[in-house]
């Protein structure tokens, strides 16, 4: 199982991730993507399904026309863990 990162671990993987931020009440991190149209944001989860499936790491999102929402944390462990963080920056770069 992944282990949670510590608070020093935590504030410098979010310094490296752009437009992340820690969600609100909870140890998760949060994105709000927006895309041209809804066909692009929905292209875009599904190339994020396809790489979390492999990865056996399942974000929590919600898509209204060109907008998706993410939360990410590891619920086995509790909160954030490096899972996350590699999650994320995959996200980043398949938004471009």
């Amino acid at each position: 199982m992944p282990k949670r990162l510590s608070l020093d671990a935590r504030n410098e993987a979010l310094l490296t991730l752009t437009g992340w931020k820690l969600a609100e009440g909870r140890e998760a991190i949060a994105k709000r993507f927006v895309f041209r149209d809804f066909s692009e944001a929905f292209g875009w989860m599904t190339r994020v399904a396809l790489l979390a499936e492999t990865m056996d790491h399942h974000p929590e999102w919600s898509n209204v026309y060109k907008t998706v929402e993410v939360t990410l944390a590891t619920h086995d462990a509790g909160g954030l863990t490096e899972l996350d963080v590699k999650l994320a920056r995959a996200m980043d770069a398949l938004a471009g």
